[in-house]
């Protein structure tokens, strides 16, 4: 039986586009789940922005007014990709009228909006979810199953890293991600909330750390306001205006089961395209993976067998999960649009089905904690305990 979900997106910028571009082929590669997304309204402040979303992937209705996708009765169910300056006001707004969220991370403008707009969800008891989309990849579900299963042994160390250049050219534009004021935090909020997002998926809680920022291009072109993305580039003769928030995070880690590790991130580094990567070690082998080859996973399980002591590249393939819904041979490249209609597909499922699924809010919240711990350890230059954010 199809279960037809009215979907409203708010924010068409590159995101935007995303999020609904995959609602539209839910049907074609989920088709045995029987949901049924309905473009009902996109919204942006941007006329022209609006008016492209409709036109191309065939929306019912347009705004330049968020409240008016809140507000149509035929939308259940909202994607927030708007900048972050918006999530606690429009997930108030959904949250109350009973909708039902999908929101991009890092949820809110910091730790302490990411905790009110959990509190606001969860009291609301609407379904929320978040766009943590590496954690789809096929074979970095595997690895999750294979840690889970106890196969590599307790876990003694975990790498992950998120090293990718978007903001590498000085002359890049000063876009609302470069801006406290629209987006709170910078590198931290935007990379670091994938980072350690994969850690708690595949490790666990965070206990303490110790943390680092810094900010290497301290000025950028200015843009006119809904024009340009984090990718566009201006010239070195445009008036220029502060970057507010940081390009650098990293961070020693101690993980609640005695693991030790480093997070790292950097978004104007020369050199990675989009490093979004993890290294795991246990008591019995090692794991690793990089979104640069994110159909490939280096797993190093020795047995007695000496020839056998090094590592394997394994490929994705119908044995991993969701990749059949894909292609039904091994070794067929998957891509990052892929990632995110298999997390639209697992949203819509939670939605149909009333049954809060991960990640929604209460993840970005546990990801919102070590955030808060490594802001308190730039100013303190000390060890950090995280503290629960969690309001009642």
């Amino acid at each position: 039986m199809a279960h037809e979900i009215g979907i409203g997106v708010i924010g068409m910028g590159w995101v935007g586009n995303v999020h609904s571009r995959v609602y539209g082929q839910v049907a074609d590669r989920f088709r045995d789940t029987g949901i049924r997304p309905r473009l009902v309204m996109c919204a942006d402040e941007v006329e022209a922005r609006a008016r492209e979303g409709q036109e191309r992937f065939g929306f019912e209705q347009r705004t330049t007014d968020w409240k008016e996708v809140i507000g149509n009765d035929s939308v259940q169910a909202i994607s927030v990709a708007s900048p972050n300056h918006l999530h606690l006001e429009v997930v108030r707004a959904a949250a109350a009228a009973g909708k039902d969220i999908f929101c991009e991370k890092p949820v809110g403008m910091g730790p302490l909006q990411t905790a009110e707009i959990e509190g606001i969800a969860r009291r609301a008891k609407v379904i929320s979810w978040v766009g943590y989309n590496y954690r789809w990849a096929p074979l970095v579900q595997y690895a999750r199953k294979l840690v889970q299963e106890g196969k590599l042994g307790e876990v003694t160390h975990y790498r992950g890293r998120f090293l990718v250049g978007y903001g590498r050219d000085p002359n890049g534009v000063l876009s609302w991600r470069f801006q406290k004021e629209r987006s709170g935090t910078g590198t931290l909020g935007d990379l670091i909330s994938h980072v350690a997002d994969m850690a708690h998926s595949m490790v666990g809680p965070v206990k303490r750390l110790t943390s680092t920022s810094h900010t290497f291009i301290t000025e950028r072109p200015l843009v006119p306001k809904g024009s340009g993305t984090h990718f566009s580039t201006g010239s070195a003769d445009d008036p220029k205006g502060p970057v507010t928030n940081e390009d650098y995070v990293s961070a020693l880690v101690e993980f609640g089961n005695g693991a030790r590790g480093t997070f790292e991130a950097c978004r104007v580094i020369k050199g990675p395209g989009c490093e979004m990567a993890f290294e795991l070690n246990g008591t019995r082998g090692a794991l690793k993976w990089d979104f640069e080859r994110m159909n490939e996973l280096q797993l190093h399980l020795p047995d007695s067998a000496t020839e056998r002591d090094g590592t394997t590249v394994i490929q994705s393939s119908p044995d991993h999960p969701s990749y059949v819904q894909f292609y039904t041979g091994p070794a067929i490249s998957m891509s990052y649009d892929d990632l995110k209609l298999i997390e639209a597909v697992e949203f819509l499922n939670s939605v149909a089905s009333r049954k809060q699924g991960e990640p929604g809010f209460k993840e970005a919240l546990a990801v919102a904690e070590v955030q808060e711990a490594m802001q308190r350890s730039w100013k303190s230059q000390c060890w950090e305990e995280v503290h629960s954010l969690r309001r009642d």
